[in-house]
């Protein structure tokens, strides 16, 4: 049976930031097979849809640049195929785009996040954004398979791309390792520039804005 393989693009926002990924991976079933797509299934006793996300999205982060791998058994429109499987998404989840890879999973080097944090003010806020950076190791721990909950330094592989004092919040855009080698989740940073700084916010948003490669190329 021939197979062919594709990468759909799509946004996770409003209330389904609250889908778990073990959740999003049975709504992605679900809506393949509403769509009534060409979807590949694998071989054996057992039957399902292939699916694979090359980078999982963390609980409550919202994005407009998720990736989902599956296959079809034959040619398909990617436009038309796109219209017919985002009608099957749920509220908070839209198809962008449906291609064929181009990169590998393990290709993925770093993610791009726009982060808003609530609570003291903006200017005060900045201070303690400088003074984590200012800072020559930033530990915190980390879960490992192999080794369970470990100490790491962070702050080498934080770059902050951006940090303005909006009004009530403060904006910053920043990129971290992802992928295999490394992965450091935006929560991660979050809390800690809320135990340097010594600041409980009140609230933070996140979004992935960008999924790059280890050579910078955006991932696709």
């Amino acid at each position: 049976m021939e197979k062919i393989d594709v990468r759909a693009v799509f946004s996770k926002s409003g209330r389904a930031i609250f889908i778990s990924h073990l959740d999003l991976q049975r709504t992605m079933q679900r809506a393949l097979k509403r769509s009534g797509l060409p979807v590949w299934y694998s071989q054996g006793f057992n039957p399902h849809i292939y699916l694979n996300f090359p980078l999982a999205l963390s609980l409550g982060i919202s994005s407009c640049t998720e990736f989902m791998d599956f296959s079809v058994t034959e040619e398909i429109d990617f436009e038309k195929a796109r219209e017919k499987l985002d009608l099957a998404m749920p509220d908070g989840i839209s198809v962008i785009k449906l291609a064929e890879p181009v990169h590998k999973n393990q290709d993925i080097g770093f993610a791009e996040y726009e982060m808003k944090f609530y609570g003291g003010s903006p200017d005060e806020m900045l201070e303690g954004l400088e003074k984590m950076m200012s800072m020559e190791t930033i530990e915190t721990e980390k879960h490992s398979k192999s080794k369970g909950i470990v100490k790491i330094d962070i702050r080498p592989h934080i770059e902050i791309l951006n940090a303005e004092a909006c009004g009530d919040h403060l904006f910053l855009t920043v990129k971290l390792p992802a992928g295999g080698s490394l992965n450091i989740n935006a929560n991660v940073f979050a809390d800690a520039f809320s135990d340097v700084s010594g600041i409980e916010f009140k609230s933070i948003c996140i979004e992935r804005t960008k999924i790059l490669c280890k050579n910078g190329e955006k991932f696709i």
